[in-house]
């Protein structure tokens, strides 16, 4: 019989896991902030990760403040150096942006990623997903 690679997810976190040659972060949700938050904090093993980030902007879950917004700047780092800025509006007043932003991205061995948001108001609740293949 074959030998399976069983994932058990033990929750929301600051670092990467690694299910065989998959690799995943996710930062659960997070109250936006108008202050920097740091939403994911850790260095690479020694593959390249291929894969995606998404970026999702504020969003409110108690009834009465879900048409509440905001506006959120999520910026990635590796190895203390700015590589660029994703932005996301979930307020119906910044129509020329979407409320969550996924691009592709390639995260090279042993390096130190960090990803922080920064909100115009504290509706809602943000999040930041990566997630893909080591190669």
């Amino acid at each position: 019989m074959a030998k399976k690679n069983i994932a058990t997810f033990f929750g929301p976190q600051l670092g990467l896991s690694t299910v065989g040659d998959f690799a995943y972060a996710y930062s659960g949700t997070v109250q936006a902030t108008s202050a920097d938050h740091t939403m994911l904090f850790f260095t690479s093993g020694d593959s390249t990760l291929v894969g995606k980030i998404t970026c999702i902007g504020g969003v409110e879950n108690n009834g009465g403040g879900v048409a509440a917004g905001t506006v959120s700047a999520f910026t990635l780092s590796f190895n203390g150096q700015e590589i660029t800025r994703f932005k996301t509006s979930t307020s119906g007043t910044s129509p020329d942006h979407e409320a969550h932003q996924t691009y592709p991205i390639i995260i090279p061995p042993r390096t130190e990623v960090k990803v922080i948001v920064f909100s115009t108001s504290t509706d809602g609740k943000t999040s930041v997903i990566i997630n893909g293949r080591l190669v």
